[in-house]
Parts: C-alpha cells; structure tokens; sequence
C-alpha cells in the first residue's frame, strides 16, 4: 500500500498537532545521514558534560559548545532542505498554499 495516498493522522489522534508525519519517507541514505549527525552531536554535548565535570577550561569548552551550535545548524538546514523539496512541494501541488508561509516562519526560526 502506497502511504503517499493515505492521509496522515497524526500520532496523537488530533487533527491539528505537532506530531504531524511527512507523507513521504526519507530516503534510507538521508535518513543514515541524520542520525549519524545527531548521534554525533550527542556525543559532543556528552563531552561537554564531562569537561564540566573535570573543571575544564572556559574557553575549550565554549569552543565545543560552538562546535555543537554548528552541527546543529547544519541539521536544521539539511532537514529545512528535505521539508522544501517534499512537504512543501508536495502541499503546493495539493493546492495548500499556506504551507510556504509556514516554511517561512520555519526559515525565520533556524536563522
């Protein structure tokens, strides 16, 4: 069965909810991708929990806290590049056109 037909409940039974689901998935590369960026920055913040720990020096670990600010500004823009190139894309040929200004307020947000 294709899910792209289906309509999406999202999975708290709502109608209007944050826990809305993309109609389509994301690729299995894509989607390794992302969860090896997001473990990985898991990792960093485990760092920085662990040189607090061990009374580091200010400034290494603010130089890790950027770190982990950059990574986390990479995966938003590849995740606001997927959400562009699906979710809006696929509104707009539905006739939603409320969808583009969501993205934008979503722009506005990762900034």
């Amino acid at each position: 069965m294709d899910n792209r037909d289906q309509t999406v409940r999202p999975a708290c039974g709502r109608e209007s909810c944050c826990c809305r689901q993309k109609a389509t998935p994301r690729e299995e590369r894509e989607q390794r991708q992302l969860q090896n960026r997001l473990k990985r920055m898991i990792g960093q913040l485990n760092g920085i929990s662990k040189m607090l720990d061990e009374n580091r020096y200010c400034g290494d670990i603010l130089m890790q806290v950027a770190a982990v600010e950059s990574a986390l500004q990479a995966f938003g823009y590849m995740v606001l590049q997927d959400h562009l190139e699906t979710c809006v894309v696929e509104e707009v040929q539905k006739g939603n056109t409320q969808v583009v200004d969501e993205a934008m307020e979503l722009i506005k947000k990762l900034k």
